[in-house]
């Protein structure tokens, strides 16, 4: 396997938890946002696809905490025009001065086209066009002329971002990974599981400091298995039968452990696609079990190369009984835990 740098000189990642927890609302997080630099995370999360926006968690964020890294992991690059991601990004460069990572990505056609009605279209070409039009603006460069994908009759941010701000993309597969390594400031890969990691960081290979690898880990802390399938398995498969999901899996050699979920699903027998999933593929891919036992399986992601996890961590409804379970959870599960 290829790696980035050698373990005796790559820091241990950043942890990160992905806003807003299932079943609790924004406004409901500031206790917990101000806890989180003592239980050991350094970043907070948020994505856009058909819930809660990317960025609104990110702006409470960063009133309620002065250390936290925040980032996007993803937002589609369909939905937002390129200047106003480029002017979101620097409003929340003032909130947050050298703490904001843009993650952005082509999303699926379920976030894009069916609930925005926005063509799905070329999306390696418009997630490459709108990076090249967000690393030039975000440094206060004027922007114009023609990409493949769109054409900017001129843009300049007239309050660039005084300390950088990252932009990463999300990435699955070869193309789209070196894209993000190559013109960009790296990538975040999510729904694999450790031992399909090492395929990616091969592609990746020896990057230079500054470059983030990040890996998003789903976690459901509990030790009633039946829950945490009843939990995770739709949204698994539905995820898994969409297209770059489907094409991902294939590429790192599990094609023919779906290939009967996948027939399922194109034949529009949902509920038999979610009971041909395998259990295997549901455990490895939304890890449960205690906290402990979460956290040891989440620490084999530690593999040269990675720069941050990003948990989405959906607990039991147990565990928000109150705070202090909930903030007891995080902690068990978390990297400062003994």
């Amino acid at each position: 396997m290829t790696t980035s740098t050698s373990p005796h000189h790559q820091p241990p990642p950043a942890w990160g938890i992905t806003l807003p927890l299932p079943g609790l609302t924004i406004d409901r997080h500031r206790f917990l946002v101000e806890r989180l630099p003592d239980l050991g995370y350094g970043d907070v999360w948020s994505a856009e696809g058909g819930g809660t926006d990317a960025f609104t968690p990110l702006a409470a964020t960063a009133a309620w905490s002065p250390h936290l890294r925040i980032a996007t992991g993803i937002v589609p690059v369909h939905t937002r025009g390129p200047a106003v991601l480029a002017q979101t990004a620097a409003t929340l460069a003032q909130l947050a001065p050298g703490r904001v990572l843009l993650g952005i990505g082509a999303s699926v056609p379920a976030h894009v086209t069916d609930i925005n009605g926005i063509p799905f279209d070329e999306p390696f070409k418009r997630t490459r066009d709108v990076l090249r039009f967000l690393t030039a603006a975000l440094r206060g460069e004027h922007v114009a002329g023609d990409f493949d994908t769109f054409s900017i009759t001129g843009y300049r941010l007239p309050h660039p971002p005084a300390e950088p701000v990252k932009v990463i993309l999300g990435a699955l597969r070869p193309g789209m990974l070196r894209l993000g390594f190559t013109e960009g400031d790296g990538a975040i890969t999510n729904l694999l599981s450790a031992q399909d990691l090492p395929k990616v960081l091969d592609v990746v290979g020896p990057q230079p400091p500054g470059k983030e690898l990040v890996v998003k880990v789903f976690v459901c802390p509990t030790e009633d298995t039946a829950y945490a399938h009843r939990a995770s398995r739709p949204f698994l498969t539905w995820i898994l039968n969409r297209e770059p999901y489907r094409k991902f899996h294939q590429w790192l050699g599990n094609g023919e452990l779906l290939a009967e979920t996948h027939k399922r699903w194109a034949d529009g027998d949902h509920d038999g696609a979610q009971r041909a999933l395998p259990d295997e593929v549901v455990d490895s891919l939304f890890l449960s079990g205690s906290p402990e036992e979460c956290r040891e399986q989440i620490l084999r992601y530690q593999q040269p190369g990675v720069t941050a996890i990003q948990l989405y961590v959906s607990p039991p409804p147990e565990v928000f009984a109150s705070r202090t379970r909930l903030l007891d959870t995080l902690a068990r599960l978390g990297p400062a835990a003994r």
